[in-house]
């Protein structure tokens, strides 16, 4: 009898999935005036950033939408 292991599949080099940081997208994608989400609150830089950010670059990107959204 052979024992048989499971094998995880590699992560990806870039996800945008991370089930520590959720993206705060909505799917209301609209750029204002000063080139921010009016769904996500996140600047155009930030979205851009996203895929390849590590959890602690995502959640400052999360920290400074709510700050955005705070202030408007």
């Amino acid at each position: 009898m052979t024992n048989a292991t499971s094998v995880k599949a590699p992560k990806p080099l870039f996800s945008n999935v991370s089930p520590a940081v959720p993206s705060p997208c909505i799917s209301v994608c609209r750029l204002d005036e000063h080139k921010v989400c009016t769904g996500c609150w996140r600047h155009v830089e930030d979205i851009r950033q996203w895929r390849a950010a590590t959890d602690e670059r995502r959640r400052e990107i999360v920290r400074q939408a709510d700050q955005r959204r705070a202030s408007r």
